[in-house]
């Protein structure tokens, strides 16, 4: 009779590492919960590969050559799709590899796929070979795929981890979308101003002193933030750039992490998308893993690690703790402030129905549409605070300038009367 090695979660929410006989698969995964455990992965005990066959795959995987750049987002959402699609048309899944790896141009994925369908070949199980490339495929992705294995339903998993994906890129398209106007017009319109404040200011400045008159209130603040500008230019050019490097710096540590993170949910406006963004995140990649069968436990490790919000972050792993101690995840996520008390009413409406993973997705579907409405309500703030801010500040220039030679033509005019 076969041997399967596996490892599950029991109720503790530890993790359980050992061998089981079976005449199948399934017949295996019935045999670990009838222990009392909750599979994440089963596979078959392979044989031990021949020195020929171990010899001749690096030789294999270097036939694609070198290949420079990463995978992107946009690359794994198709190639997820298409292989959801082959797999449901019941094709083998090294031969649905092979047919994708076939049809991709060179690319870092394609080898990725390469190496993967060679070790499924070989004896591994689609989700040990994807995980040993974890630049490509996260551990969501992997869990994701473990867990339709164990269930025999990986077409299925595939196809809400496509849409997943899908979704979670439309929403960062969004965000980033709306940020790059007005950064590229602020940073724009900053440059002009130091270049006018710089070069333009200094050369009335001396047509001024020519005069030797008094000068106005307004020109003489213009003067002086011109002499002090122009002196600390390179100060004031580094302070961008010391900034990104503090920030960067902090993010290394998980309380600097918090504190920036914390930082951005009670920013105005901002704050506001970047808080209903991480929520979405959570509930539909928490309730996509639930539908898709990993354990809860697991699942929130899972979301813990992803969520990308050091504060959200923290009040997920304080639900897990809760869990192994029994409690629901409705009554910690209260507790922990992070997310909306509507939030939590629809999570233990969840709890109670047995519909957690639906009312998570719903979660993640509304704070979506909630995201799109601030993103276009920040869009329609930002552009007029603009206008009038650069306006005024273009205002005050021109005014502090002319003010002088209006004063000095008045003059002129008044002695040539005289």
């Amino acid at each position: 009779m076969p041997t399967y090695t596996f490892q599950a979660m029991n109720s503790k929410g530890d993790e359980v590492r050992d061998e089981i006989e079976a005449g199948s698969q399934e017949e295996a995964v019935n045999k670990i919960r009838e222990l009392g455990l909750f599979p994440t992965q089963v596979r078959q005990k392979a044989a031990r590969r021949s020195t020929t066959a171990a010899a001749a795959a690096p030789a294999a995987r270097r036939r694609g050559g070198l290949t420079l750049g990463g995978v992107s987002n946009k690359q794994l959402c198709v190639f997820t799709r298409q292989l959801s699609t082959l797999q449901d048309a019941g094709l083998p899944l090294v031969r649905s590899l092979k047919i994708l790896e076939g049809q991709m141009r060179p690319c870092k994925l394609k080898d990725v796929v390469a190496e993967v369908a060679e070790d499924v070949e070989s004896g591994s199980t689609f989700s040990e070979s994807l995980a040993k490339h974890p630049r490509a495929f996260d551990r969501l992705y992997v869990n994701m795929v473990r867990a339709g294995e164990a269930g025999g339903a990986l077409d299925t998993i595939l196809e809400r981890l496509a849409e997943f994906r899908e979704k979670a890129r439309q929403l960062k398209r969004k965000i980033i979308g709306a940020m790059i106007y007005p950064v590229v017009v602020i940073t724009i319109a900053t440059a002009i101003l130091i270049l006018i404040m710089v070069v333009i200011v200094p050369k009335f400045q001396d047509i001024f002193k020519s005069f030797n008159t008094e000068l106005p209130v307004m020109t003489k603040i213009l003067i002086n933030v011109a002499t002090w500008l122009k002196t600390y230019i390179a100060f004031v050019v580094l302070i961008p750039v010391v900034l990104y490097v503090i920030v960067k710096l902090m993010k290394r540590s998980r309380g600097g992490r918090y504190f920036i993170d914390n930082v951005k949910l009670h920013l105005p406006v901002f704050g506001s998308i970047v808080s209903k963004s991480t929520v979405s995140s959570f509930a539909r990649t928490l309730g996509t893993l639930i539908a898709s069968g990993v354990p809860i436990l697991e699942a929130l490790n899972i979301v813990r690690d992803t969520t990308g919000n050091e504060v959200v972050a923290r009040a997920i792993a304080k639900v897990h703790d809760s869990i192994r101690e029994g409690d629901t995840i409705a009554e910690p996520l209260r507790a922990s402030g992070v997310v909306d008390e509507v939030v939590v009413n629809m999570i233990d409406v969840g709890e109670e129905t047995g519909e957690l993973d639906k009312m998570l997705v719903k979660v993640a579907d509304n704070f979506d549409d909630e995201v799109d409405t601030l993103v276009a309500s920040m869009m329609s703030l930002i552009e007029p605070l603009i206008i009038v801010v650069l306006g005024g500040a273009v205002a005050f220039i021109v005014i502090s300038l002319f003010l002088p030679l209006v004063k000095l033509m008045t003059e002129m005019g008044t002695r040539a009367t005289t």
